[in-house]
């Protein structure tokens, strides 16, 4: 594919930033940012939603889970179909459907309709969240200069989150649906700009046809394993339903196994997944998004439920940690190239352990700058060293055919670890429920919910350290061969 580098792609040549490369991964950042804008601002705008449209908390539970659903579930998919159809033809017609969901999201006046547009939301992410992080991979050489883009690709992400708390906190007093516009006029301008300035990728020609039993079953798998545990709190974890949803869903991905397996061009290529560094970087992504969304969305329901804060004041208090995020990960590239991902995500998952565990100290008077300001500041320093990281150390040493795949797979772990544990923290809470609902009892249900969050960062962490000892006899950040025998010519290189 052609590119805007001025120089060959190579982890070693001092390649200059012209207009034309940091245009392309501003277009890229956009789509990131509006990623994240959508999820943080939707939150914040429910419950103003629910009252305007006369909708019950199951139904308002759906405009959360309708955008999972859709992102969760194709994300496999619109991996691979970056790799196969062209990474730019597949980011760019993904991000015009998000620019015209998020229109009919703004007009539509029912439940259902809604709901539909973020169904349709989450599933264009799943194409451009895959394809754009592959078009950085592909474009930017591995080692210092894709470090550097990746962390400022994760900055914005984070600081698209944190300004969708405050952002939502402000157009929800004037109306939610400026909330769900928004993001069409921003989608609309990258569109435009991508358009330009992306470079062209050619489609996959040397490939063996499309894995078409492949895209069916992942992709029911996901959508299926999704839904059932969005369900399963209302539907009871133990229930005939929830059991026999979790038997079809280990029946789906068995098969699905076995064909990827015998495929001669897999959805996802099961190779891969032989890099210890690879599976790390992909169970940390769960336990960081599972623990971050679950810790989110409790606090939010102490803040504005029992402290009474409103939404903008909520926001405010999240947003130490997202403007931490903003101004340090952009340096986190370097940072990487000196100490290496494991270290960092270690660090980052120590300072999110240690963050959670000082949240439980909350009361129903609490003085911000003491109890909650220290725990804000450190899940913003953990988020800022983590997630860029994650994205390093899951898509460095993957040939570039297979970068969509690597992405797809990454983006589906953050999704799928965010729907399993908020539901898990969800059903916690249900539980300790008291049957006389007074603050303090009320605040007493939430913490076994804090204490779970705290244990899904503790096990992320120890996870990570698995990966420090490895390192210690190679130095090398990621490995994940496309042949056996370049895997098998390192184990011994290694032994030796």
């Amino acid at each position: 594919m052609t590119s805007p580098l001025t120089t060959p792609a190579s982890p070693s040549s001092a390649v200059r930033w012209t207009p034309r490369l940091w245009g392309t991964l501003l277009v890229l950042c956009a789509a990131m940012f509006l990623d994240a804008l959508d999820v943080s601002m939707v939150g914040v705008a429910l419950p103003s939603i629910g009252s305007d449209l006369h909708l019950s908390t199951s139904t308002l539970q759906w405009i959360v889970s309708g955008y999972i659903l859709g992102y969760g579930g194709l994300l496999l998919l619109g991996g691979r179909t970056a790799d196969l159809l062209g990474r730019r033809q597949v980011f760019l017609v993904a991000l015009g459907v998000f620019a015209l969901a998020s229109l009919l999201g703004g007009l539509v006046d029912s439940g259902p309709l809604l709901i539909a547009s973020r169904f349709i939301k989450g599933l264009s992410a799943a194409f451009t969240a895959p394809a754009g992080l592959s078009i950085i991979t592909t474009t930017f050489p591995e080692g210092p200069l894709r470090n550097r883009a990746l962390s400022i690709y994760t900055t914005c992400a984070a600081t698209g989150f944190s300004m969708g708390l405050v952002l939502s906190g402000l157009l929800t007093e004037a109306s939610w649906r400026f909330t769900m516009l928004l993001p069409a006029p921003i989608a609309l301008l990258a569109l435009l700009a991508g358009l330009r300035l992306l470079p062209r990728s050619a489609r996959e020609e040397n490939h063996d046809g499309y894995d078409i039993p492949g895209a069916v079953l992942g992709t029911a798998a996901m959508l299926l394993l999704v839904f059932t545990v969005v369900q399963a709190p209302d539907a009871g974890w133990a229930s005939a339903r929830t059991l026999l949803s979790f038997l079809a869903v280990a029946v789906l991905l068995t098969v699905f196994v076995l064909v990827e397996r015998r495929s001669p061009s897999p959805l996802i290529r099961l190779g891969v997944l032989r890099s210890g560094s690879q599976v790390r970087a992909q169970l940390g992504a769960i336990a960081f998004f599972g623990s971050y969304v679950g810790f989110q969305f409790l606090t939010t329901l102490y803040m504005q439920s029992l402290l009474g804060w409103s939404a903008l004041h909520t926001a405010l208090a999240f947003l130490p940690a997202g403007a931490l995020v903003a101004v340090s990960s952009t340096k986190v590239g370097a940072i990487v190239d000196r100490f290496g991902t494991p270290r960092l995500i270690a660090t980052g998952f120590a300072f999110m352990v240690l963050g959670y565990a000082l949240f439980l100290r909350v009361d129903l008077d609490p003085v911000y700058a003491a109890v909650i300001l220290p725990s804000m500041l450190l899940i913003g320093a953990a988020c800022a060293l983590v997630f860029p990281s994650l994205n390093i150390q899951a898509t460095n040493g993957v040939e570039d055919h297979e970068q969509g795949m690597v992405s797809g797979l990454l983006n589906t772990s953050v999704q799928v670890g965010g729907a399993i544990f908020l539901a898990v923290v969800t059903a916690v809470v249900t539980a300790n429920s008291p049957a006389h609902a007074t603050p303090r009892a009320v605040l007493d249900s939430y913490r076994p919910g804090f204490m779970v969050v705290t244990g899904v960062a503790a096990a992320g962490l120890l996870i990570t350290l698995t990966g420090l000892r490895g390192r210690r006899t190679q130095r090398s950040l990621v490995v994940a061969r496309s042949t056996v025998e370049e895997a098998e010519a390192e184990r011994l290189a290694v032994r030796d």
